[in-house]
C-alpha cells in the first residue's frame, strides 16, 4: 500500500484522520469536563504534526498523480470535517484503486 502515491496518501489520510477523532471526542471532552487541559496539549501536537505530513503528501500526490484542482481541493477540505478523510478514502479507493486491479485483470 505504501508503494504508490495514493497508497501513501490514504495511510496518511486514516492517521491524520484518527488523530482528528480522537482530538475531538476524547481530548477535548478531557479538557472540559474533566479539567485535563494536558491531553489537548499532547494530542493537539501531534494531530498537527500528522495534518502537516498529509497536506506535504497531498501536494506529492497532486504533482506526481496530475491531480485535478478538484481532487486536491477536496483532500484539503476534507481534512477539516470529522470522518471526512474515511470518506475521501473510499472515493480514492474506488477510482484509483479498484480502476488498477481492473485493468491488470
Amino acid at each position: 500500500m505504501l508503494k504508490t502515491p495514493i497508497g501513501k496518501l490514504r495511510v496518511m489520510g486514516f492517521l491524520e484522520g484518527m488523530s482528528f477523532l480522537i482530538l475531538l471526542f476524547i481530548s477535548m471532552p478531557l479538557k472540559y469536563m474533566f479539567d485535563t487541559p494536558e491531553a489537548v496539549s499532547v494530542n493537539g501536537m501531534i494531530h498537527g504534526g500528522l495534518f502537516v505530513v498529509y497536506m506535504l503528501i497531498v501536494a506529492y500526490v497532486t504533482f506526481k498523480v496530475r491531480w485535478s484542482f478538484k481532487w486536491a481541493a477536496g483532500a484539503f477540505i476534507v481534512a477539516f470535517i470529522p470522518f471526512g478523510n474515511f470518506i475521501l478514502d473510499h472515493q480514492l479507493k474506488k477510482k484509483f484503486v479498484d480502476q488498477r486491479e481492473r485493468l491488470v485483470a
